[in-house]
């Protein structure tokens, strides 16, 4: 039995964990929080004290982390993870970062022997849960084809974009969009809602209509018209307004060093920072961005 060692078990991670273990790997599971670790425990993974102890022994490591910083600071450096590692192990980060961020580390990996992708997701925590998710991944032909049966039994579509750093630029793209759909979905429903239309049946026409998008079919931002989606439960859970706002950054980052114009990125942008400059806001889902079109209670129409 292949034995991974994974890092970072939060929203994402904990289920991807979780179905590893399903599917018959051995796993080693660390992250920071102790109640991640509790969880990890029922879900049959082993959790350990400390990165050295999870990777010790490891095949395969895999990380689903919130910054460069932090899958930097796990992995490069004299005390890093990489330096640890036997020659041949497999590395996948699975974080969203910046395509220069994930070329380091890649570089890095190989520099010691070892293989390693960049194999960003994409499906929310639904998606996790269920083992469907999409990786986007950039890396050597040798990497992708050892990670694909890893890979696989977390999702279900997988894409070699490239070389490494490209699936990290992929995600960016999708995620830009994300937030630009996901915006204007919710500026549609509430101008149909103002004008006095049932949000569920207006959901109903659109899906049927040209204005068709994921946010509105498989993640509606309006309460009561999806059930099991964040806007069903208080907008908790999920993928939150600050990870949204940090990918964001990324894309505006990677349009300014290729002179790219992203001006309805940048209004989606400046539309979750405004949403997020109250901090409880931040810890909400993405889907959330519909309080910012809502009227106060007793608001004329």
């Amino acid at each position: 039995m292949e034995k991974i060692a994974f890092f970072g078990l939060g929203n994402m991670g904990g289920p991807m964990a979780a179905n590893l273990a399903k599917a018959g790997f051995g796993v080693a599971a660390f992250d920071l929080n102790p109640e991640a670790l509790a969880q990890a425990r029922q879900d049959r993974c082993v959790p350990c004290d400390t990165a050295l102890q999870a990777a010790e022994g490891a095949d395969i490591v895999i990380s689903m982390l919130p910054s460069g910083e932090a899958v930097k600071g796990l992995y490069l450096g004299d005390q890093g993870l990489l330096q640890q590692l036997p020659v041949g192990t497999l590395v996948i980060d699975c974080s969203t970062i910046s395509a220069e961020d994930a070329s380091s580390v890649s570089s890095a990996a190989r520099g010691l022997g070892l293989r390693a992708i960049d194999a960003p997701v994409s499906g929310g925590t639904a998606a996790a849960a269920a083992g469907t998710l999409c990786f986007m991944c950039g890396g050597d032909q040798d990497a992708m084809d050892a990670a694909r049966k890893v890979l696989q039994a977390m999702g279900g579509k997988i894409f070699h974009a490239g070389a490494a750093g490209a699936g990290q630029v992929a995600k960016i793209c999708n995620n830009l969009l994300l937030a630009i759909h996901m915006t204007g979905t919710a500026e549609a429903l509430q101008l149909g809602v103002d004008k006095g239309l049932d949000p569920r049946v207006l959901s109903d026409i659109m899906q049927e209509s040209s204005g068709s998008n994921w946010s509105l079919s498989n993640y509606n931002p309006y309460p009561g018209v999806m059930d099991s989606v964040p806007s069903a439960n208080g907008y908790a859970g999920g993928f939150s307004v600050a990870l949204m706002l940090k990918d964001l950054g990324l894309a505006m980052d990677a349009a300014s060093t290729s002179a790219s114009s992203t001006p309805m990125g940048a209004l989606a942008k400046n539309l979750y920072q405004l949403h997020g400059a109250c901090a409880d806001n931040q810890k909400l889902d993405f889907s959330s961005i519909q309080n910012m079109f809502r009227r106060p209670a007793g608001t004329l129409t």
